[in-house]
């Protein structure tokens, strides 16, 4: 039977040079679930693996989009699963590796198949939410879909949107389209979750953060600032220079905010895999027993 490792955790944790490693013990490449290293221009605030760590295992959906193409966790799931339907013709195990989480559980769960938004009701949108803000779109979906509306969290714009974008393009309630069945895959999955102590994630982080300052982020960011309003870099790190660049924050006080809301960024992860059940938790810097974990479960299903 045919094998995913999904190696997953907060970002700072240590799964780069971790997935390496086991990438090469089991044979395999590293399938990145990450929805921001697969951009280009995004490198260094994305902490994407370096050109060392690249040339030391195959690498998938690193730096394969520009910040101007469209890509969804749906997108990743079907060229994930088609990759990895032909990557198991020859090989029995591989890896995957990130911390987006609906990346994540795309590839584990599936997303349910929804309609392509017209470009005529996605600009109508938008621009009403420009001119008039989120009170009549949130109104709409209150009326539209009851359910979604009492779920959904009212401050998150993009989802209230997309909820209503929904909406508008079946004529249907947005929740009704969410089946949230999990698909069957032709394969087995396991799931191995880093985790490190509080105190010493922080200072991984603040430690991580101050490098990128120094290896370039700033100069990455300004390259990227005049297109600042794409999704793509509504992401933590580039937000906060955006307004250093703006005058709203000295450079201090804007990577101070980067450290603050990339921590705030790695409690919500934990949060959400947590819940999860299937994970299987280790300390990123105990190698000896994830791998024998690996060869176990290798075994178990020979």
């Amino acid at each position: 039977m045919n094998v995913l490792f999904v190696l997953l955790g907060p970002t700072g944790v240590g799964k780069t040079a971790l997935s390496i490693n086991i990438a090469n013990h089991i044979g395999s490449p590293v399938i990145s679930a990450d929805s921001r290293q697969i951009y280009k221009e995004l490198p260094i605030g994305t902490a994407a693996p370096t050109k060392n760590e690249l040339s030391q295992a195959k690498h998938h959906f690193i730096a394969t989009h520009s910040v101007t193409d469209y890509y969804s966790a749906s997108l990743f799931e079907e060229e994930s699963i088609s990759l990895m339907d032909e990557l198991h013709k020859s090989q029995h195990s591989l890896l995957m590796c990130g911390g987006s989480m609906m990346y994540i559980d795309a590839v584990c769960k599936g997303i349910d198949e929804m309609p392509t938004v017209t470009p005529e009701i996605r600009n109508a949108l938008w621009e009403q939410y420009n001119k008039d803000g989120l009170a009549d779109i949130l109104e709409e979906l209150k009326v539209s879909d009851p359910v979604h509306y009492e779920e959904v969290d009212r401050k998150n714009y993009r989802r209230v949107i997309h909820a209503v974008e929904m909406c508008r393009m079946t004529g249907k309630p947005y929740s009704l389209l969410r089946t949230q069945q999990v698909k069957k895959r032709p394969f087995i999955i396991c799931k191995i979750g880093l985790t490190r102590e509080r105190p010493e994630l922080v200072e991984r982080i603040n430690k991580r953060t101050e490098e990128m300052i120094n290896e370039g982020f700033i100069e990455e960011a300004k390259g990227v600032y005049p297109m600042r309003n794409l999704n793509a870099l509504n992401t933590v790190g580039y937000k906060e220079l955006f307004l250093y660049f703006d005058g709203i924050y000295s450079l201090d006080e804007a990577v101070e905010k980067i450290k603050t809301n990339t921590r705030v960024y790695a409690r919500k992860q934990m949060t959400w895999f947590k819940r999860d059940n299937d994970i299987t938790w280790f300390n990123p810097d105990n190698k000896e027993a994830i791998i024998r974990h690996i060869d176990y479960i290798l075994d178990s299903v020979k």
